[in-house]
């Protein structure tokens, strides 16, 4: 159980009272006859062969406050996409899926390249970004909730949780943000978060000095939660990177557009599990080497906006004491884990400590050297001034999918 603390600049929603799903559940039933609700789930096609996400739609048959579900389904080919229409056939409520690598979707995404607007680069993000544009193009929906498909340890009430602050209509969120202690099989995990973010974010204070926006990113208690809500409106001018720094520059984007009081976090869940990336010591453009610096490099862009300089010496410096911080958080992490009867693997701790200090100078590295690197996908408010009929076009795409190619007929 949380504590009720608030630090940070950023209002903490704790899980204090251990109260019911169903209470909760019953409360969204009444705000989705006022403020309908949706959720968002980017999916590869290898999700489906998997036990994470079979149990996430086992547990969302259970969910009657949504008034649609909209999948990103993406690396799949026709007969994959017919099987997915048969797997996601057993949800009860309204929804759809979009078939990323369809011929449809293609083409629009073929046009909207030409106009230099499409996502340079596939994964989440672009997926995300799609799934996005399809809620706009529904306006089925005024809150959205969006939570990754290979969580293991997924209940239901890790949805109404983190779709509750911005569904309550006496709530002034926009944006919400899910947090649970990375704890799994007796074992503590996250580390990207623990041992790269949250000691980077330190040195650079130490480096830069007072910034709003540090501590602004400093206040959520897991950034790189890949669980967030928010309502509709703010789909329209967010501007989300397509690599594996998107829930940074989704933060961002938010401290970018919002005042504080309409941001929160939230606690969704006391154990969570999804599925590890590898370390990948010896592939930068892999595992979560690669995800340290594209992290890295979200935060140098972001700072770089507010007027910071960098330089080849200022990354050296933020190297040296980032490294001594995570050193002493490495500590801290065991002897947390050893009181809770925990296990963590110090070795493997100081491996990754070492990876993300030489990634630190990597990520800068690449910010000095291409200093016109613009990772982000444009804003739907852009994407439709430049076509119009965009939107209308998406939702054309996918239920003309729908009809053509579904295994089987679907609400």
């Amino acid at each position: 159980m949380a504590d009720f603390y608030q630090n940070g600049v950023i209002t903490t929603l704790h899980n204090i009272a251990d109260r019911s799903v169903e209470d909760i559940e019953a409360e969204l039933f009444e705000f989705n006859k006022t403020r309908p609700m949706a959720l968002i789930l980017p999916s590869l096609y290898s999700e489906l062969q998997g036990p994470a996400l079979s149990g996430i739609i086992d547990e969302l048959t259970h969910v009657n406050y949504l008034t649609e579900i909209v999948i990103g389904l993406d690396r799949a080919n026709l007969d994959e996409y017919k099987h997915a229409t048969e797997f996601f056939g057993k949800l009860p409520q309204h929804h759809r899926i979009l078939w990323n690598d369809g011929p449809r979707l293609k083409a629009l995404d073929a046009e909207l390249a030409e106009l230099g607007l499409a996502p340079k680069e596939l994964g989440k993000g672009r997926n995300v970004w799609y799934c996005m544009g399809y809620i706009l193009a529904s306006k089925r929906s005024e809150s959205v909730a969006l939570h990754d498909c290979d969580i293991v340890t997924y209940k239901r009430d890790l949805l109404a949780r983190l779709i509750y602050p911005v569904a309550n209509p006496q709530f002034n969120y926009e944006f919400c943000k899910g947090f649970y202690a990375r704890v799994a099989d007796g074992k503590l995990n996250g580390r990207v978060s623990r041992l790269l973010v949250t000691p980077l974010l330190l040195a650079l204070k130490r480096i830069v000095g007072h910034s709003e926006y540090l501590e602004y990113m400093d206040s959520f208690k897991y950034p790189l939660a890949g669980e967030f809500s928010f309502r509709r409106d703010v789909l329209t001018d967010i501007r989300i990177p397509s690599d594996w720094g998107l829930e940074i520059g989704v933060l961002s984007e938010m401290h970018r557009n919002y005042s504080n009081n309409r941001l929160c976090q939230v606690d969704i869940a006391q154990i969570y599990d999804h599925k590890h990336q590898d370390l990948s010591i010896e592939d930068a453009n892999a595992g979560l080497s690669k995800m340290s610096i594209d992290i890295t490099k979200a935060l140098f862009r972001k700072l770089a906006t507010q007027g910071e300089t960098f330089s080849t010496e200022v990354f050296r410096s933020l190297k040296a004491t980032y490294y001594r911080i995570a050193l002493d958080f490495i500590e801290a992490y065991r002897n947390d884990a050893i009181i809770n009867g925990l296990t963590v693997d110090i070795h493997n701790e100081e491996k990754a400590v070492e990876m993300f200090a030489q990634n630190i100078m990597t990520a800068g590295q690449h910010f000095l050297e291409y200093p016109m690197d613009t990772p982000f996908i444009p804003s739907w408010n852009r994407v439709i001034s430049a076509m119009p009929d965009v939107l209308e076009r998406l939702h054309t795409a996918v239920e003309e999918d729908r009809k053509e190619f579904a295994a089987q007929e679907v609400v």
